[in-house]
């Protein structure tokens, strides 16, 4: 696995980008964390987190996800979903410097994070919505990136259907790497596509998990990990 290669510092920007959604929207910040703090974050993530290798059950059969996960959280916030369960890991500090750098630009505040490690283009997570029942109605979830630029889809969410029909052909698309590579667009009608950058943040909040799914498809050729956090709260 090939390590991120690091980048000439720059501070982080002060103002978000707004992306309109017509039901909903995102809010960008694609700089709010310097490329110096970007760098020491994904480093120590990659090396010290203790990540682990989820499986689902599809017809009977133990199916590995194709990335590495860590749940990390308040004490007893055990997180389910596709019939994964997870035990919460303790907050280190890096991890409680990048939740309050967050809560600082959302505005909001969060007692857990998914960690996902996508080791390279390979790795993807399919079509879904954050929308479990512990996470309330109309969750806020903040979406931090730390290496490897990748395209993170959104598109409507299927009127009337409460069980989300993955896509047969999810993970088996590529996308070339030098698409879409300076900025966001709509890739085909009802769909839309940003550039996730190395030391972004995306926030998710309003109505989105209700109106639209998800994915991080996979890349072609791309040989670079990328780390994500996604920062959420749970109900007690």
């Amino acid at each position: 696995m090939k390590t991120f290669t690091e980048q000439p510092d720059f501070f982080a920007a002060a103002g978000p980008i707004i992306h309109h959604l017509g039901n909903a929207e995102l809010v960008e910040y694609s700089s709010a964390f310097s490329s110096i703090e970007s760098a020491g974050y994904f480093r120590f993530l990659l090396e010290k987190i203790n990540w682990q290798k989820a499986k689902i059950r599809i017809a009977g059969k133990a199916i590995p996800i194709p990335r590495l996960q860590c749940w990390v959280g308040d004490p007893s916030l055990t997180y389910a979903y596709s019939g994964i369960r997870m035990q919460p890991q303790g907050w280190s500090e890096p991890l409680q410097a990048i939740r309050a750098r967050v809560q600082q630009l959302t505005g909001y505040q969060f007692n857990a994070v998914l960690l996902n490690l996508y080791r390279d283009g390979n790795d993807s997570v399919a079509w879904h919505a954050d929308d479990e029942p512990e996470l309330g109605p109309n969750p806020v979830v903040a979406s931090v990136s730390f290496g490897a630029c990748r395209p993170f889809e959104l598109k409507p969410r299927p009127v009337g259907k409460k069980k989300i029909q993955q896509d047969p052909t999810d993970g088996v698309g590529q996308i070339n790497a030098m698409e879409d590579s300076n900025g966001s667009k709509e890739a085909v009608p009802g769909k839309f596509r940003i550039m996730l950058q190395h030391g972004s943040l995306l926030v998710m909040g309003n109505t989105i998990q209700n109106n639209w799914l998800h994915r991080l498809p996979k890349v072609k050729s791309l040989p670079e990990p990328r780390i994500n956090l996604t920062f959420r709260r749970l109900l007690s």
